[in-house]
């Protein structure tokens, strides 16, 4: 199996971001659409697709 990591490469990094910043937004949310464990399971197990359904329907408006 050969895996080409200068093409997977950018698709981590974008990942690793994501997370990092839906988790920094998550603790610093006072409030969230549902339970605050949940949407650590979700930024955690989501890979891509979780922290950006944080951001479009985790997020409560201030």
């Amino acid at each position: 199996m050969n895996i080409n990591w200068g093409l997977l490469a950018p698709v981590i990094v974008l990942q690793f971001l994501l997370m990092i910043t839906a988790f920094i937004s998550l603790a610093r949310a006072e409030s969230v659409r549902g339970a605050k464990w949940i949407w650590v399971f979700v930024i955690l197990f989501g890979n891509i697709v979780g922290s950006i359904v944080y951001f479009i329907i985790g997020r409560k408006e201030a």
